[in-house]
């Protein structure tokens, strides 16, 4: 049972992360987007004078309210309610990703000063380093690449097409 158990248990890990990392490539530009445009810098002036460990605290806020989200998506979806699990997978995931990513901006050198997080970040940043360099990780950048490379040109195409 255990030997059957333990594939399952890693594919659901996996596809669990696979979720998170397919809302960084739509949460960062929006992050970024806030961070340049959404005047918020007494709020911005507040969390940076915040201490390490009240940083770690109010990091830990979205990911505490928002990691449920993929778990109610399911229900949502196994229950027969497809729209409502989407919407609430999407907005749930990208809320989350956005303050995530925007904490994480705010306090990383608070949150580096503690040890255990320093050390999970490490372990974090050599995760990513060692699956950027598989084979696989460079084969879906290629296909990635030239996925956009061919919307790119079609959109120029039809640009031009409609302009005639």
């Amino acid at each position: 049972m255990k030997r059957i158990l333990k594939p399952v248990t890693y594919a659901l890990a996996a596809l669990y992360f696979l979720a998170d990392a397919a809302f960084i490539a739509i949460a960062k530009p929006i992050s970024g987007w806030l961070a340049r445009h959404v005047v918020l810098k007494r709020l911005r002036d507040w969390i940076r004078s915040l201490r390490p460990y009240s940083s770690l605290a109010l990091f830990s806020i979205p990911v505490i309210l928002l990691e449920p989200v993929k778990p109610v998506a399911a229900y949502l979806a196994s229950s027969g309610q497809m729209m409502s699990s989407v919407v609430t997978l999407i907005v749930g995931e990208l809320l989350k990703i956005v303050l995530v990513e925007r904490l994480f901006s705010l306090t990383r050198d608070k949150l580096i000063k503690i040890p255990a997080f320093a050390w999970a970040y490490t372990k974090f940043r050599e995760a990513k380093a060692w699956l950027k360099s598989t084979e696989a990780w460079q084969a879906v950048r290629a296909i990635a690449k030239s996925t956009r490379q061919y919307l790119t040109e079609m959109k120029k195409s039809a640009a031009v097409t409609f302009r005639q």
